[in-house]
């Protein structure tokens, strides 16, 4: 973590060819949390993009002071991609959201103000209303059924991205290739208390979806069970008495 003052929030943002959105969602952002008074910074992370991404949030660095861009080296996922972020984050909160416009940044304010409110590790959206096909929020439902029920969680919607963490919380997580999907739990796993709100969901403008069948069920059934794996081995003691 850079070694300069923690602002209060980062915004993190895995991108992986979202060209046209990124415009309009920096922008959006700005307009979201720039005017709650808080310190903040916009963290995105370029996974190796091939339609010019990166070209356009090395240009929107420019004009935002308060854009970060990290860009990795090659293609590594989302879970890499925000384990970048959250390394390169220098805040006491970070807030994760999707670089394709369907989260709205609009949200961030209520999702911090329930993180400070209810004192939680972390508060994770769930989506209402949500403006997908009924054949995409099958397989969502499909996949969201799988996980809690592997994990014994009742998370309603693993598959949002929008999140606020206390950043102490999420750097301390053990991540691994598709661990994304289950940070809540992992939160609750190393002791933290998880709250859900409800969020807005849009539909898509540009580009195309990153997830199909095949990540989006099959690889959650496959990652649901390393999790599931981790919470029979994790370790569980207390100290009773620690002599000098």
């Amino acid at each position: 973590m850079p070694d300069r003052p923690p602002l209060d929030v980062a915004l993190v943002i895995p991108v992986y060819n979202e060209r046209d959105n990124l415009p309009l969602l920096i922008d959006e952002i700005t307009h979201a949390v720039g005017g709650t008074g808080r310190r903040y910074e916009i963290v995105a992370v370029d996974d190796a993009s091939t339609d010019g991404s990166l070209d356009v949030l090395r240009g929107l660095e420019r004009d935002h002071p308060e854009l970060r861009v990290v860009a990795l080296a090659e293609h590594a996922g989302q879970t890499a991609a925000l384990a970048a972020g959250f390394r390169a984050a220098c805040s006491r909160v970070v807030v994760t959201l999707d670089a394709d416009l369907q989260n709205d940044p609009a949200d961030v304010p209520a999702l911090l103000a329930e993180l400070e409110r209810s004192s939680a590790a972390a508060v994770v959206g769930y989506r209402v209303n949500r403006h997908d096909s009924g054949w995409k929020r099958l397989q969502s439902r499909i996949a969201n059924g799988v996980r809690n029920r592997l994990n014994r969680e009742t998370i309603r919607d693993t598959g949002c991205s929008l999140k606020a963490f206390r950043a102490d919380a999420v750097r301390a997580l053990p991540l691994f290739d598709g661990m994304h999907r289950f940070l809540p739990t992992l939160v609750r796993m190393g002791g933290g208390t998880v709250v859900e709100v409800p969020v807005r969901h849009r539909p898509r403008r540009f580009g195309r979806t990153k997830y199909g069948m095949w990540n989006r069920v099959f690889r959650s059934f496959a990652d649901a069970l390393a999790v599931r794996w981790m919470q029979r081995r994790a370790l569980r003691y207390r100290i009773r008495e620690e002599l000098r």
